[in-house]
This record gives structure tokens, C-alpha cells and sequence, in this order.
């Protein structure tokens, strides 16, 4: 398991309303919210906890484009270069014939692209064990985390009351 040497004081909750709405409060408060982790996807939270739009379908546009022109060059070097044979009748450069490899191609690079570019970015992958902060935060719980390591007493209670305030079911500290 990476060590990431913070210490995360998160709180836990049953609801992912009453999560938007601990959010809020927060946001109110001006905390800086290290991470919200839920069970699955929550409508609306990445606009609620104002994160920008994620960049991922630009590279699956680039890779898609990417794979058309593998495909589209790839076959025209063949089919008028390097084995110009004639297949029923058809002209050495038949765009018509070359249109369902270059949808599989651009459909193969933009999955297989996507796909590395989402492991890379969010450190996963084969053999990367990442830290978990409880383990029914991907079963059943919805939880709002901060990062204290570098924060004073006062700061972590005013935390504290704001977990009390908006009904988090668990409190817990864990350095990872």
C-alpha cells in the first residue's frame, strides 16, 4: 500500500442528500473539502462541490481521431502501394470498403485510450494497492473527508462541529 503521509479526519453518512447537504455547509464555512467518497455515482456532486468538467472525452476524440487515420492511412498504403490488387472490380482506392475498419479502429483506440489515460491519471492500475479510509465507504456509506495534516487544533474541532452538525453517523482520524 502507497503512504501519502496526510492525516484525513472524514466523516461518515448514510444519505447522499444528507451529504450534499453537509457539503454545502461546508462550503459555507470556506473548509476545504479533501474528497468525497461514495458507494455510487451521486447526480450532481462534482457541479455542487464546483469541480471542472473532466477533459477525458477530449482525449477519447483524439484517440478515436487517431485510430481512423491509422486505419484509413494504413489501408490506403496497402491497397495502392505496397499489394495494389484489384478485388472484384473494385479501383486500388475504394473508400467505401475501408469505412467499417476505420469505425473499429477508431471505436478500439478511443476504448483502449480512454481506458489508460483514466488508470494513469487516478493512479490505479495492476498491482497498486491504493489507501482505503473505511472499508463500507464503497459498500454502503457516503463520506465527506479533510485534510488535517497541517491544521491547528481549532481548525479540526470547528470540523468536528460541523460533522456533528450535519448528522455525520461516524467521526474518525486516519493517517495514510
Amino acid at each position: 500500500m502507497r503512504k501519502l503521509n496526510k492525516t484525513v479526519l472524514f466523516g461518515l453518512y448514510n444519505d447522499e442528500e444528507v451529504l450534499m447537504d453537509a457539503i454545502s455547509k461546508a462550503q459555507e464555512k470556506n473548509v476545504d473539502i479533501w474528497d468525497v467518497f461514495t458507494p455510487f455515482p451521486v447526480h450532481g456532486l462534482d457541479k455542487h462541490m464546483g469541480m471542472e468538467e473532466s477533459r477525458l472525452h477530449i482525449a477519447g476524440f483524439v484517440y478515436g481521431l487517431t485510430g481512423t487515420l491509422t486505419a484509413f492511412l494504413f489501408m490506403t498504403w496497402v491497397f495502392t502501394q505496397d499489394w495494389p490488387t484489384i478485388f472484384g472490380g473494385k479501383p486500388y482506392f475504394s473508400f467505401p470498403a475501408f469505412v467499417p475498419i476505420m469505425f473499429e479502429l477508431t471505436v478500439l483506440f478511443s476504448a483502449v485510450g480512454m481506458t489508460v489515460s483514466f488508470y494513469v491519471v487516478n493512479g490505479l492500475g495492476p498491482g497498486v494497492e491504493n489507501p482505503y479510509l473505511h472499508p463500507r465507504i464503497t459498500d454502503d456509506k457516503f463520506c465527506m473527508a479533510f485534510d488535517v495534516t497541517d491544521r491547528s487544533e481549532q481548525e479540526i474541532e470547528e470540523i468536528k462541529k460541523l460533522f456533528a452538525a450535519t448528522h455525520a453517523e461516524e467521526v474518525q482520524t486516519k493517517s495514510i
